[in-house]
This record gives structure tokens, sequence and C-alpha cells, in this order.
């Protein structure tokens, strides 16, 4: 199925030995996968993959590719046989890819060597002899922190049994076992991968457990291990420095579905989860510890654990200081009296109690501004509070507001019925208490005000903490606001000035220890001014509010929200990391892991610690070298300035064409993501019938551009942008600052990721169009015209030159899932026909079921 690829390095050779040899040959097993109603489907499905090659090669619409293949190797006529064979196709190729993410997880280690990236230990090694390098390497390791937050977005895919079997898989495969490889195929036959009902909060919150519980407990604690290990060699003092973050049933920012009573159980069940892998290594560790002297303590511990893993009925507490002080114990009577035999057991549990407590991730909260000024509004309407404001409160301008906010701890007597999201923002406040009593402090103490616009939005939500049940001596609340938007990026440190200068608010910081999270959306800012200008947009926000932290004497933590893709952040994260100055704050690294992200990077525990390793390694280094960052120089600044101004005007200009929205509804399943039953969110943030740019969410929006093959968000303008540089004479500048600038090198790596998944040849035919033609046209032009400056600016020939296993991954995948892509095509078109009832319902599945596997097998495309 899968051609022979071009060896021209050793990675490439261990690619091509390793993962497309392998999987052609496990492919051949698809031929017998147990699927019912179409004989010979294995049989015809290579016939049709290389059939939709040719046709594509050809310029063929995807009509004329499928009605020509059953014309030619069927006797197929009837619309639904068509309808049905081109079903079980596409239940192949979905698990293909799983095969393919399988192979590929497989030859993880070989692929990924201790030559591509530098370890703690070797930096610490390198210091040996150097006292002042070895204290500065100290003092970084002493402030840094890495956490992963995982969010529920609707792009991973995989229910917690399908991920069993693809863990079983890659093991399997890694051994080459081939009797255990076919039968966990038949069994990948035989699971369903979806769910024929959207997931509640609380399931998308278990179906995340998986990696929690299968991954990143495993992953954190031995990254722990060595961190620990590396510090001890060089007389360094222990530090925690991975801590792990959680959003289902947490985050109900335009999700009306999230309750306070789901973020309650969610909470319970993070704890649950946690004693039982606590339980599951006790037990092991307690089969090893048959001495004397420690009976006592650990039948203690055992039934500690047990009650709290199992018994429902008992009533929750923090206990990680409890299970600390006791398995201390038992380490020290195995060190003094029976040789230290076991002790390392014993040091693995404790290394994940200390990382993991009574809680397992933090449960961020997270709410809309606007959402909380209503509520705020809403309480000022009861006694006492409402002899404090005047009734035009929200009609006076920022500074009115401030000094009218008084910040007493009132008990409001509500008597009036409250909206939904005012009821369920008023419990949480109250649940969030429960959670801190019941798991810890650390199990809840974020609460994230996205679209945050002005600092009232955070001082007003600190207001109803008071007005309901928090005290001001007792709020064990950090406030994280969320800048999103391209001009709320720009005022971004203006409002951070406005909260540090706040008495109250500042009174708060020091109580918190005078840390700050500010968290910084990188998919909002794309869809608003698009690639280039997101990414400066943030860069400048980043040195802005940097400056102002440092100027208050604040540490800064930013929290950045990537999703998968480069215009939502992704890609190559840990060099954007890696390249920053010290002019930006990079001594606590956190940002989300979502979508096929999460299953891609962190879905087994090499990768996981591979990637963990990475960013803690870029975090370090970063601090390690202290460079300026040339981008803030003249003329690098006047130069991007320009470059992203570019950018923005004409993606701008993109998104205020009259056809824009109307192209991405009419030849993408734009319209259909809502029937996916993979998510509690909604598609876009509005309930009424007629879409809205700005209604729509981020995720949605990149990802029918991704199914499109054509992903407008993660490069278009900055071909623009680039061509007009150099019509000015500026191009041996903007060379140097690529050749010179990590950071900028990176979003041109990026971009050039994000068009390697793009492919206009497939979508052609829409140049005929006589409604689209055009705007196609102009879409294309874009890609050729950034493809060409960027290989230009880069010095290269073919786009990711430089990562030539990842170009070679992506060609392989992107040749498995072609058939899909043109399945979705021939149904959406169908789509404008006129249809029966049964007719609209099948081509609506057929190209619902399409998505699927194309964002999969894309590993970050959404």
């Amino acid at each position: 199925m899968t051609q022979k690829l071009r060896v021209t390095g050793p990675r490439e050779s261990i690619f091509n030995n390793e993962v497309v040899s392998r999987f052609e040959l496990y492919n051949s097993l698809f031929l017998t996968l147990p699927f019912y109603k179409i004989k010979d489907t294995g049989t015809l499905l290579p016939l049709f993959i290389k059939h939709c090659e040719d046709g594509v090669k050809n310029l063929k619409t995807p009509a004329e590719i499928i009605k020509s293949f059953f014309e030619r190797y069927t006797q197929t006529t009837d619309p639904k046989d068509i309808i049905d064979l081109l079903f079980r196709f596409i239940q192949y190729i979905e698990r293909q890819v799983v095969l393919f993410d399988a192979v590929e997880d497989a030859s993880f280690t070989k692929l990924n060597t201790t030559e591509d990236h530098s370890s703690l230990r070797s930096m610490l090694k390198k210091s040996e002899f150097n006292a002042e390098l070895h204290e500065k390497i100290a003092k970084l390791i002493e402030d840094f922190s890495l956490r992963l937050v995982l969010t529920a977005h609707p792009t991973q895919f995989y229910p917690g049994s399908v991920l069993s079997i693809i863990n079983d898989l890659t093991t399997a495969i890694k051994i080459n076992d081939i009797v255990t490889i076919n039968q966990l195929l038949q069994q990948l036959g035989k699971t369903p991968f979806f769910n024929k009902k959207s997931p509640t909060p609380v399931d998308e919150a278990l179906s995340l457990t998986w990696y929690l519980e299968n991954v990143f407990y495993f992953a954190a604690a031995n990254i722990q291990s060595e961190i620990d290990s590396s510090l001890e060699e060089f007389n360094i003092p222990s530090k925690k420095a991975i801590e792990l973050g959680f959003w289902p049933g947490g985050d109900r920012d335009g999700n009306p579905n999230v309750h306070a009573q789901d973020t309650i159980q969610v909470s319970k069940m993070l704890r649950q989860i946690l004693f039982r892998c606590y339980y599951r290594d006790f037990r092991k560790l307690k089969r090893r510890i048959t001495f004397r002297g420690v009976e006592e303590t650990v039948y203690k511990v055992q039934d500690v654990l047990y009650k709290n893993a199992f018994d429902t009925n008992i009533e929750p507490a923090n206990i990680s200081e409890f299970l600390i002080e006791n398995l201390n114990q038992i380490k020290d009577t195995l060190i003094e009296f029976h040789d230290g035999l076991f002790a390392d057991l014993v040091d693995d549990l404790l290394r994940k109690v200390e990382l993991f407590g009574s809680h397992f991730a933090s449960l961020d909260i997270r709410q809309d501004s606007r959402v909380l000024r209503n509520v705020h509004a809403y309480c000022r309407q009861f006694k006492p509070i409402i002899s404090l404001f005047p009734e035009n409160f929200d009609e006076l301008g920022e500074e009115e507001k401030i000094q009218l906010l008084s910040f007493k701890t009132a008990k409001v007597n509500y008597s009036g019925d409250a909206d939904s999201l005012t009821t369920d923002t008023l419990q949480t406040i109250a649940g969030i208490r429960q959670i801190q009593q019941q798991n810890g402090e650390l199990a809840c103490h974020r609460y994230i005000i996205s679209n945050c616009q002005q600092a009232s939005d955070i001082l007003q939500l600190m207001e109803l903490f008071l007005w309901n049940g928090w005290d001001e001596k007792e709020l064990t609340i950090d406030f994280v606001p969320l800048f999103e938007t391209v001009s709320d990026l720009e005022g971004a440190s203006q409002i951070m000035e406005r909260l540090y200068t706040h008495p109250f608010y500042r009174k708060h910081l020091e109580s918190r220890g005078n840390k700050q999270d500010i968290m910084l959306g990188f998919s909002d800012s794309t869809k608003d001014g698009g690639y280039l200008m997101a990414n400066w947009s943030i860069f400048n926000a980043k040195v802005a509010l940097t400056a102002t932290s440092v100027a208050h004497n604040i540490q800064l933590a930013f929290f950045d929200g990537r999703g998968g893709p480069p215009s939502r952040g992704g890609g190559k994260t840990h060099r954007f990391y890696a390249s920053m100055g010290k002019e930006i704050a990079n001594k606590n690294i956190q940002l989300t892991i979502q979508g096929q992200t999460i299953s891609s990077q962190y879905g087994s525990i090499d990768s996981a610690e591979f990637n963990i390793e990475q960013l803690i390694n870029a975090g370090i280094s970063s601090g390690l070298k202290e460079k300026h960052n040339i981008l803030l120089d003249s003329p690098h600044k006047d130069i991007l300035d320009v470059m992203a101004k570019d950018s923005f005007d004409a993606f701008v200009a993109l998104r205020k064409h009259p056809l824009f929205l109307n192209y991405l509804e009419r030849f993408s399943p734009l319209s259909l993501l809502s029937k996916i039953t993979i998510s509690s969110r909604p598609v876009k943030r509005s309930s009424g019938e007629k879409l809205r740019l700005e209604d729509l969410r981020a995720i949605s929006f990149v990802t029918a551009w991704g199914q499109l093959k054509q992903n407008i968000p993660g490069f278009y303008g900055i071909g623009t942008a680039l061509k007009n540089q150099e019509a000015s004479g500026n191009w041996d500048k903007i060379r140097k600052t690529y050749q010179e600038s990590g950071y900028f090198k990176t979003i041109i790596d990026n971009g050039m990721m994000s068009m390697s998944k793009t492919d206009f040849s497939i979508t052609a035919h829409f140049a005929k169009d006589p409604e689209f033609g055009d705007f196609w046209k102009m879409l294309r032009d874009e890609y050729e015209r950034s493809k060409e400056m960027l290989l230009k600016l880069a010095g290269h020939t073919t786009l990711m030159e430089n990562y030539p296993v990842e170009k070679r991954s992506i060609a392989v995948r992107e040749k498995i899932v072609l058939p899909l892509v043109l399945i979705q095509h021939f149904a959406l078109e169908n789509l404008q026909h006129q249809l029966d009832d049964e007719q609209l319902q099948s081509y609506e599945k057929l190209a619902i079921r399409t998505v699927y596997g194309i964002v999969n097998a894309g590993r970050n495309s959404a």
C-alpha cells in the first residue's frame, strides 16, 4: 500500500526500516479484519487507494474518481451499496491510521535518540568545574517548574478501550509478536471507535484520566526520578519540577453542559483513580517488604489506601502528609535494619505521592468574563450588597468601577431566580472550597477569566468569592486572566499594571507568594489576526508583561493555551521555549495539551517522558543562556512589525471576503461538526441558527480548514508579508533575522509544517466552480507565494527539509487518508442535491465519519 521511501540519512533509514516496512507488513493483516456485509473489502481497498491517487494527479473530481472506481472494479451501481462499501473503506482506513500510530510509537526510542536533545545531567556535567555556571544552573532548577494541563477539546477521538488496544499493539510491535498483533487487529476491527451519543463533561474527564493513570503517573515520576538522581549527584537540593493540570469538568467557558456538580464529581474521580494507582503500587511493594519491624506501618498504610481507593462512603481528606510520613518510616526501617533492601520501591511511591498528593491533577476553573460580570450584577441586587453600588454601575468607566469595589466579606441574601450560568458560577465558588478541603489546596486553586478585557474583570470575581463563603485571609485562589485576541494582547500589560498597583489585589498576591499566572490564547489570536500576527502579538505581550511584572517584583508564569497544530500554538513547542530571551519570563512553563497532541506526544510512557524532558531542558537552557532576544532590536523589530501588519491585513481581508464563511460551509464539514458525538462542548458559542465567524470556536475553524487540506490559519498572509519585504529591498535583513532568531525560525518552520499537510491538488476542480473558483484561486495563490518565500528564506528546496523523519511521516499519513478526504468531498457534494431523508442522513453520516480518521492521521491538525 505504501511506497518505499528513499533513504537519505541514518534516522530516515531507521524510519524506513522500523516504520514503513513494518507498517507494510502488518497492514497485510487487514485483509482478514472482521467486517461484515461487503466481501473482499480488504482486497478492494488498495485498488481504491491507487485509483484515488491517480484521479487526483489527473485533476478529477471526487465524484468522477469514485464513479469510475465502481465502474471498473465492481458490479455495484446502487447508490446505497456504494455508500455501504465506502463506509467499509472508512473503517479500514481508520484502523490503518491506528496501526501506523502504533508502529511509529513502537519505534519512538530509536527515532528519538539522546543525541537529539541535551539532558539536565549533561548540563550539570558541563558545569562541574565552573562554580559560577554551576550556581546559575542550581538557581534555575530551584525556580523552575513545568505544568502540563490536559483539556477536553473535541479532537481526541479514541475511547479508553481503543487506547488500551493501541498500547498493547505498540508493545507487541516492539518485539514483532505477529500472533498477538493479528489478534489485536482482529479486536480492533470489532471494537467501536465512537460513542453513539455525545459524552457528558464527566465522560470526557473519565476518558482523559486514561492518560493520567496509564501514562503520566509513570512518566512524570520517571522524569522526576532522573531529576532527583542528577541533582543528588551534583549536590543540589531536590526540586519538584512537574505539575499536572486538568480542564474537563472545570472548563465551562462557552459550554453550558458543565455544572458545579460535574466539577465536584470529577475532583472525586481524579482522587479515586489516583489512590487506586497508589494501592496498586503499594501491593507490589508489600510483596517485597516481608521483614520484621514494618508490619504495623505497612498494614496501616494499606488499609488507608484501600479505603480511599475503593470505599465510596469514606469522607475524603487530604492524606498526602500521612502517606509521606508513614512511607518514610518504612524506608528508614529498611535502611537501618535491612540494608536498604527495596528502599528504592518505597522511594518510587514516595516520589509519586509528593508529585500527585491527594488530587492527581489540579482542576482549573474557567469562565468567560461576560458571564462573571452578569453574576456580579445579579449579586448586586441583594442585601447587603445592594447599598454599595449605584444602579448604573455597569455603564460606568473602568476607574469609577474599581473605586466602587469595596472587597467586603458578606453573606448575600439571594431571593430571586438566577439563570443557569449564574447559579453554576455561585455553586462552583462554593464547590472549590469543598474540593480543597477534600483533596488539598492544589486540587483546585486557579480561576481563569477568559476574554479578560479589563482589570475589573478580575477584581469583580474576587468580590464574588468574598460574597459567597470565602474570607479575605483564606482566599486560597489564584486569579488568572486569559488574553486571547490581538487587541486584548496589546492591552494586557496595562491591565496587569492596574492590578499590581491595586492595594487589595497586591495584598492578595503577597499572600500567594507574589506569583502571578497569566494565560495567553494562541487559537483565538490566530483566528482573529492570522498566523504571523498572532505569534508576534503574543511575543510582544510576553515582553511587555514580563517587564511590568519585574518592575513590581512579581514572579510571572505564562500559561500558554496551545492547541495541536501550529495555527493553534502547536508544532515544535519546545523550540519556542528554548528560544526565549531574558526579556520573557520562562522559569515556569505552563501549557495546555489537547486534541490529538495528547495521544501523539503523550500517548505512551516513552513519548511522554521524551516530550516532558524536552520542555524541562528548553526552560533550563533558555535561562542558562539568557540571550538578549534580537527581535527586540532595530531593524529586526521594525521589520517584524511591518511583516505582522502586512500579514494581518491580508488575513483580515480574507476573513471579510463575502465568500469566506460560505466557502468553508460549502466545501468543508464545518456545519456537520456539531453532529460528531465526541464532545460536550458546542461548536459555536451562540445558540442562534446563523453562523457568525466571531461565534465560531477556533478549534472548529482550524479543523474545517484542515479537513479541506488547505490549513489556511497556519500560513495565510506570511507569503504576502515576505514578498513585500523582498520588494522593499529588505531581504538580506529578513534572512539575517531568520538565521539569528530561534523564535522567528520556529515560527517559519511551524508554518512549513502546516503547509506540508496542505494539498490544493485535491480541490483543484474548485477552480472551475462558477461561484467559488476565483476565491479558491486566491487561496491557492497565497499558498504558492508562501511556499516560494518560505523556501527561499530557509534556503531549502522542499518543505520541512530540516525535519526529514517528520516530513516522511506526514507524507505516509497523508497518503493513507487521501481516500477519506475524497469520500468526504463526494458526500458533501451530494448533500448539495435534492435528497430524501434517508439519503440525507446517509451522506451526512458518510461525511462525518471521514473527519475522525483525517484528524487522527494528522496528529496535530486540529
